[in-house]
């Protein structure tokens, strides 16, 4: 590599999510009111770079993929809605697998909050696994950054699912306990469970005999597909 070509970035802070892991995150941002948390780096905890932030609804999260950036990159890469087995390049895509690892995500700016020395600052809408670090944040500018007429002739293909979700009767109780955490939990999963997290192949399928597990917060959340609706069937304290 042409070391002139080369940079150096640096992480400006790191973000706490609901989402434990990669399985079930929402696959763009906004499609499920997640809430997150900006904590900065040394160096980036300064009042002073967020100054006029609040005059902003929405901003722009630029970060790195680090779950995936070890297993490098292809050319090409399985499309989600395309099936995940026709490919396409992968910059026709928004794969996590890319050849610098980054990626950007649009969210809610719902303010600052300081907590003894910690700035932070909270968004909502989220599509970042829990600890996902940061490289820019910018403002979104909506005379510029939506595109009025802009096409996407994957969505007429094969749109995101939206399936009914229901928790069973038995979860009423254990329900009812979670929120008092997590005042949000109940519609989180709801909102992440409609898209039909399974894989995509799985997704034509209105009854599956398997029970799905996602991690949400500290709660381990079974689900299973029958009927076409989903039906989250255990929640489970993960301690």
């Amino acid at each position: 590599m042409n070391l002139a070509n080369s940079f150096e970035i640096s992480c400006i802070g790191t973000i706490e999510t609901p989402f434990k892991q990669k399985f079930a995150i929402p696959r763009q941002p906004n499609l499920a009111n997640a809430k997150g948390v900006i904590t900065f780096e040394e160096g980036f905890n300064d009042a002073n770079m967020l100054k006029g932030i609040e005059n902003y609804s929405h901003l722009w999260l630029l970060f790195v993929f680090h779950k995936n950036i070890e297993r490098g990159w292809k050319s090409t890469v399985k499309a989600p809605r395309l099936g995940g087995n026709a490919k396409i390049g992968v910059f026709a895509s928004r794969s996590t697998h890319r050849p610098n690892g980054i990626g950007m995500s649009v969210v809610a700016n719902e303010g600052v909050t300081i907590e003894g020395d910690r700035i932070k600052l909270n968004v909502a809408g989220v599509d970042l696994v829990d600890g996902t670090p940061l490289i820019d944040i910018k403002p979104y500018i909506s005379y510029a950054d939506s595109i009025s007429g802009a096409s996407d002739t994957l969505d007429e293909i094969n749109p995101i699912p939206h399936r009914d979700v229901f928790f069973a009767p038995s979860l009423s109780k254990k329900r009812a306990e979670i929120e008092q955490r997590h005042r949000d939990f109940s519609a989180l999963v709801i909102a992440v469970l409609a898209q039909d997290p399974r894989p995509a192949y799985k997704q034509q399928l209105d009854n599956d005999a398997k029970t799905y597990r996602v991690t949400l917060y500290d709660i381990d959340v079974g689900f299973e597909v029958k009927n076409a609706v989903v039906m989250v069937t255990e929640l489970v304290h993960l301690g």
